[in-house]
């Protein structure tokens, strides 16, 4: 595996000239030391380091930050362990397929479904390292960023970031930016990409990859509709877990929602999704590395006229990709019978299964806001479209 050196690229494709990457690129390594010395300077490091590494002193929390020299170091040192900690505390495991059909010399653009704000990327990181592969640079939305640690924790995990807010105008600004910034990064430096196919995480379960997303990519292309997608190497990811991350955050936003005509997040909310997501169980934990979308997977979709179209077709090829890689699990099949009243599927769980799964829906729903059964039956419907898609 190519040691992953975080400096200025040699080389700047024609599309990338006119833009200025400084704001949105992740750290370089000969800026580690400051950006660590301030780390090590922050409460909230602090606080995750004592919940993380609880019996490390103070000093050598410190130690460990400023030892730590290079956004690489970083990743397969710090967040390598971190997330392996996570996983191994509060999962029944990790497990993975279909990497072995990619080349660790290629950089690919992973096109993940959106579960979990941190854990979604940062399982993919550690199973790249894992396999000897280059860790990705990975999208993080403006929303979760502020100036201070979350900022520095986040370049240094070679974070990106997207800007989700402005006029019309300035938010194609943002889009063809963000677009070179990408294909710079995939073409020029040969480092993948993690991207989610949508803004914000799914909260019912169904995964649809937006077409403004593909959209987006496009703007740094060429003409050609098959030369600007194929070149960049696409690879559908699908992440599963068998109990969703912050599924009652989810359901009570998605109630909530039900009630008024835009949910507004109250201060925090984001970091509090984060740390719930980090600590919840999670059961069984899989991730399915789709088929590379090649020049050939295109021609078909090339074949329509209007351009609308193509991105149509090209979102439903992703999605059908995820939906055919979901690992389903027996609650997934206790959710699609009782949500349709019928037992279709109850060779695929038994009876303990389902009033294990009954009794969770329950511990859940006495603590929330709302009606009882819309509650369950939005719960349902989280842990039951995995299968409805699949189906599809």
């Amino acid at each position: 595996m190519k040691k992953y050196i975080s400096a200025p690229p040699n080389k700047i494709s024609d599309f990338a000239k006119e833009f200025n990457f400084e704001l949105l690129r992740p750290y370089y390594d000969n800026e580690s030391d400051g950006v660590m010395e301030r780390i090590a300077q922050y409460d909230s490091y602090h606080k995750a380091m004592a919940y993380l590494w609880p019996e490390m002193s103070k000093e050598e929390v410190i130690e460990k930050a400023l030892n730590t020299k290079s956004p690489y170091e970083f990743q397969t040192g710090y967040m390598s362990e971190a997330i392996w900690k996570i996983v191994n505390s509060t999962s029944a495991g990790l497990s993975w397929n279909g990497i072995e059909h990619l080349d660790r010399d290629n950089a690919y653009l992973y096109i993940a479904n959106h579960r979990d704000i941190l854990l979604d990327s940062a399982i993919l990181q550690i199973i790249l390292d894992k396999e000897d592969f280059e860790t990705s640079e990975i999208t993080f939305g403006s929303n979760l960023m502020d100036q201070g640690f979350i900022t520095d924790f986040g370049r240094m995990n070679r974070m990106f970031t997207v800007k989700r807010e402005g006029n019309v105008k300035e938010l194609y600004d943002i889009s063809r930016h963000l677009s070179a910034y990408i294909r710079h990064v995939i073409l020029d430096k040969n480092t993948s990409v993690w991207i989610a196919q949508r803004n914000g995480r799914t909260k019912d379960g169904n995964d649809m990859t937006q077409t403004g997303l593909l959209k987006m990519l496009n703007l740094s292309g060429d003409a050609d509709f098959k030369k600007s997608f194929a070149e960049l190497n696409i690879v559908p990811l699908t992440i599963s877990f068998e109990y969703e991350p912050c599924d009652h955050l989810k359901v009570q936003e998605l109630y909530l929602s039900s009630l008024h005509t835009k949910y507004v997040k109250a201060p925090g909310e984001d970091l509090n999704s984060i740390l719930t997501g980090v600590k919840q169980p999670k059961g069984k934990i899989h991730v399915a590395f789709g088929k590379l979308i090649t020049a050939n997977d295109l021609v078909e979709i090339d074949k329509t006229a209007n351009e609308n179209e193509k991105i149509k077709l090209l979102a439903s090829y992703i999605d059908k990709c995820i939906y055919q890689n979901y690992k389903l699990n027996p609650i997934n099949y206790v959710a699609y019978d009782l949500l349709n009243k019928t037992d279709v599927f109850e060779r695929n769980y038994n009876k303990a299964e389902k009033e294990s799964f009954l009794n969770y829906i329950d511990s859940k729903i006495k603590d929330m806001t709302g009606e009882p059964e819309v509650l369950k039956n939005l719960f349902l419907t989280l842990y039951a479209n995995p299968l409805f898609n699949k189906l599809k």
